[in-house]
């Protein structure tokens, strides 16, 4: 029975030292941090605390490695995709310089693939790329699909899959975030009929690039040089009662900058049939935003986690948690850099991303010496 106790007490003591909520900031630390070991991302993240513990002559124990893996593995990793569904949603409204176009939120839709760590666990579930016969690539890779407001580079949509599964497939299901009132933005490798059909069933206009072995035939030439034609739905669609649509076709040539010789031609599908209110040389250059999410890939994968494996758990479970903790790690930037820029009358993106990443490191301290009812982690003086 004392044995017992003893046992029920340390269990108690651990759970009272890492409860979820902890854990939850740790898994979005770990992205602020992302050079640092987990030790060092909790003592990061309670720093500030300590002024208040030795004020009363306490203090709080930073728990070994193994107790924050269990701690992580007590926590579900649908909690934390979630938790990113439930916060993360479009924030530009129509005074965001460079947000909306007419009236229309610019949005962009592209995917990415990242490493993580060689373990057997996460090459089975995630699996890894193509190589050479006789040879098997370094790394598992996940792929991760993302949604992303232009004006302000905030994704308020994401899935990741393994990386066998297509990003086209994935691209679809993230159709669920769009609405009408938005002008959703494409590159060619998403092309497709099921992904204008989807786009349109949702109320949502689109401007695509179409590949170069697409063909459309003009239907009818309008006045700005664009014109009219249709895409037809491939023949299981076709079965499935799909019916053409009619869509817009853009052509366009960008010179080089370096060498006025060289010349790359751009062709673009939309549903904005108004040449008035959208004209091709606007739309044209406009679709150029849809390079935005790359800057913002950039930013997750490179200024958020600069390290080669940019995930560091060994389980797949635990990537699920660290990928969505990343995810809420980058909205909290952004959120704050929308918040600076509205509030100065800015556009968002004119504000530095690893600028305001190193204010909130330092920042991130001081709140913590606000009273405990207002910052409620854990109580002073948990074991």
């Amino acid at each position: 029975m004392e044995r017992a106790s003893i046992t029920s007490k340390a269990s108690e003591e651990r759970n009272r030292s890492l409860p979820a909520h902890l854990v939850v900031c740790l898994l979005v630390a770990m992205s602020l941090w992302s050079r640092d070991s987990m030790r060092d991302v909790l003592k990061n993240l309670i720093d500030g605390m300590s002024e208040a513990w030795v004020k009363v002559g306490k203090y709080w124990r930073v728990p070994c490695k193994s107790a924050i893996t269990q701690a992580r593995q007590r926590l579900r990793p649908g909690v934390m995709s979630r938790l990113f569904h439930q916060l993360v949603q479009p924030m530009a409204t129509g005074e965001t310089i460079g947000a909306f176009l007419n009236g229309l939120r610019i949005v962009v839709i592209d995917g990415t693939c990242f490493d993580v760590p060689d373990s057997d666990e996460n090459a089975r579930v995630f699996g890894r790329p193509s190589s050479r016969p006789g040879t098997v690539a370094a790394f598992p890779k996940v792929r991760l699909v993302i949604l992303v407001e232009a004006g302000t580079h905030i994704i308020f949509d994401a899935l990741m899959c393994p990386y066998r599964i297509g990003e086209r497939v994935r691209a679809l299901k993230l159709l669920r975030s769009v609405t009408s009132g938005m002008l959703l933005m494409w590159d060619r490798g998403l092309h497709s009929y099921a992904m204008v059909y989807a786009t349109v069933s949702k109320g949502c206009d689109y401007l695509g690039r179409i590949p170069a072995n697409v063909k459309f035939l003009a239907e009818k030439s309008l006045s700005d040089g664009s014109y009219l034609s249709w895409i037809y739905p491939s023949a299981k669609l076709r079965k499935k009662g799909c019916q053409p649509i009619s869509v817009r076709v853009i052509e366009y040539t960008i010179e080089h900058p370096e060498n006025p010789e060289e010349q790359v031609t751009y062709r673009l599908i939309t549903s904005l049939l108004d040449i008035e209110k959208f004209p091709a040389e606007l739309l044209a250059r406009e679709y150029h935003q849809r390079w935005e999410v790359e800057n913002t890939i950039d930013e997750l994968k490179i200024h958020l986690l600069g390290r080669k494996t940019h995930v560091r758990s060994q389980k797949p479970r635990e990537v699920v948690q660290e990928v969505y903790g990343w995810l809420l790690g980058h909205w909290s930037v952004r959120v704050l850099m929308f918040q600076a820029a509205t509030t100065t009358g800015v556009a968002p993106l004119r504000l530095s991303f690893t600028g305001t990443l190193r204010v909130i490191r330092r920042a991130i301290p001081k709140f913590q010496r606000l009273h405990q009812e207002e910052f409620p982690l854990f109580s002073i003086g948990c074991s």
